[in-house]
């Protein structure tokens, strides 16, 4: 929403795909075995949880004094698509939850006797990505719609930053005191 909302649809695709791709890495822990460490391994779980709580809190700081993504202006100055998929998966690949989703919820639609489980889980993780692509869009698009009476309004987009930022602190505070 804030690529939509800044620098408009083209932007807040190219974040929905960066926030997609983030979900790979996932994925693959999930279907080889490794989020069972993450699982099982308080370390290991503690240490990616700590380091997006971390990126969540520098992301809130940074949209509250620097204005970061949701400074909204009518020229806005370019900014490469590397960058913004780099930030877009940065924020799924620090985030543990989605790992132990993938551990969780997957397997329960495969069979364990299905001899093409291996199959069947890479397809049902695309379904997942393909349906989170679909979903970012429409909301980074919805934003992009609304982007010019949000910059006809100084007040709507301060408070906008404000709630962003806050709603960065929440899920800080929600995935530090997360147990799994």
């Amino acid at each position: 929403m804030a690529a939509g909302l800044s620098r408009g649809v083209r932007a807040s695709v190219i974040a929905a795909v960066g926030c997609t791709l983030g979900i790979i890495p996932h994925m693959v822990a999930a279907i080889t075995g490794l989020a069972a460490l993450l699982h099982t391994s308080a370390v290991a779980f503690q240490t990616l949880k700590y380091v997006g709580v971390a990126y969540l809190l520098v992301l809130a700081w940074t949209t509250l004094r620097e204005k970061g993504a949701l400074t909204v202006e009518n020229q806005t100055a370019p900014r490469s698509a590397t960058n913004v998929i780099v930030s877009a998966i940065l924020v799924n690949i620090l985030n543990p939850k989605l790992t132990i989703f993938f551990f969780a919820f997957l397997p329960q639609f495969v069979s364990t006797n299905d001899p093409h489980a291996f199959v069947r889980m890479v397809e049902l993780s695309a379904v997942f990505m393909l349906l989170t692509l679909v979903v970012f869009i429409a909301y980074g698009s919805f934003a992009a719609a609304i982007r010019k009476h949000v910059i006809s309004r100084p007040n709507v987009l301060t408070w906008m930053r404000r709630v962003f930022a806050g709603a960065f602190v929440a899920l800080g505070a929600r995935l530090a005191f997360a147990d799994r």
